[in-house]
This record gives structure tokens, C-alpha cells and sequence, in this order.
């Protein structure tokens, strides 16, 4: 399956928070409010994946009427520090590079934004979320106890961003 990356419209919200919700669990599942905020947040960009239609050949929707498969929202701060707010890929769309080609964009959108370093949170028990930022060079430097409303705690990752695109030797430019 081909994907296109584009940046995210404002008709886009309600797809993207439904696709939030069949990611997490209640307790880390943002709110739309939340999700709003985050999309808003002075220094975000939100990137969203979408099937790419092939030449002459009708593309199946998805069950909610578009084909958008994932998301991913990240800030750049001041400092020179990226920040993973969330990234979410349905599930139908998973294991199909989709999240790795969102991760990688991201990357790259940080570094000319002259990030030297990225961080992100995912849940201590999300091992297939550690596992795939693992694979992404992604190292863990702290937990964060509690860190979810369901009193779950966070991992804190980092990575260090090399200047220029880097290449994942497992898989083409993106991931899911």
C-alpha cells in the first residue's frame, strides 16, 4: 500500500481523535479538548497519512468515510527539543510502515526546525510501542510514575538528531 503525508486540515479533527481513541486506553486516550490543545500548541505541526489512491483503481474507504490511516503531532521548543506528542495509526493500518514514515517526516520537519534532540512518553506496559521506537534508535532516560490518569507510569525517550535525513536500514523512508 502506498501513503501520502500531508498536514493536517481542520476537518480532519474529528477523524483524527476517533482514531486517538481506538489507539489508547481510557486514562491515556486524549480528549478532543485535549487534542485540540495539543494540535494548536504554538511550535505544533500534526502530519496525517492517508492511502494513496492508485492510478485507475477504486481505493476502499475507511469505515468512517476517508482514508486517513494515522497521525502524528509533535512540537518543536526553543531549546532545540522535539517533542512526540502523540503518534496513532489505526490499528487495520499497522505493521505497514505507515508509523515509521510519520516518525521519519517528524524527524526531519525537527531537524530544520534546528532540534538537536527528540523526546516522547509511551506507557511501561506498551511493548509494542518500545519495541518499535527501539528500532527507531529511540533510548529510554527516565519513567515518570503515575504519569497517565489511569495511574500508569510513562517511559521518557530520546533521541539524538543527527544532522541530514537518516536512513532506517530495516525499512524505506516511513513506518506504522
Amino acid at each position: 500500500m502506498s501513503l501520502t503525508l500531508r498536514e493536517f486540515r481542520p476537518e480532519d479533527f474529528e477523524t483524527l481523535w476517533s482514531i486517538d481513541q481506538q489507539c489508547f486506553a481510557p486514562g491515556i486516550a486524549y480528549s478532543r479538548q485535549e487534542l485540540m490543545a495539543y494540535i494548536q500548541l504554538r511550535g505544533a505541526f500534526t502530519l496525517v497519512a492517508e492511502k494513496k489512491p492508485e492510478k485507475q483503481v477504486a481505493v476502499k474507504k475507511t469505515s468512517d468515510g476517508n482514508h486517513v490511516l494515522g497521525y502524528l503531532v509533535a512540537h518543536a521548543n526553543l531549546r532545540g527539543v522535539g517533542h512526540i506528542i502523540t503518534i496513532d495509526v489505526r490499528p487495520a493500518a499497522r505493521r505497514q510502515k505507515t508509523g515509521s514514515h510519520l516518525l521519519a517526516a517528524a524527524e526531519e520537519r525537527l531537524r530544520k526546525l534546528s532540534c538537536r534532540t527528540v523526546t516522547l512518553e509511551t506507557a511501561v506496559d506498551n511493548l509494542s510501542a518500545l519495541a518499535f521506537y527501539k528500532r527507531h534508535q529511540y533510548s529510554v532516560v527516565k519513567t515518570m510514575p503515575r504519569y497517565y490518569s489511569n495511574g500508569v507510569d510513562a517511559l521518557v525517550l530520546e533521541k539524538v538528531l543527527r544532522p541530514g535525513p537518516q536512513k532506517d536500514l530495516h525499512s524505506p523512508t516511513h513506518a506504522g
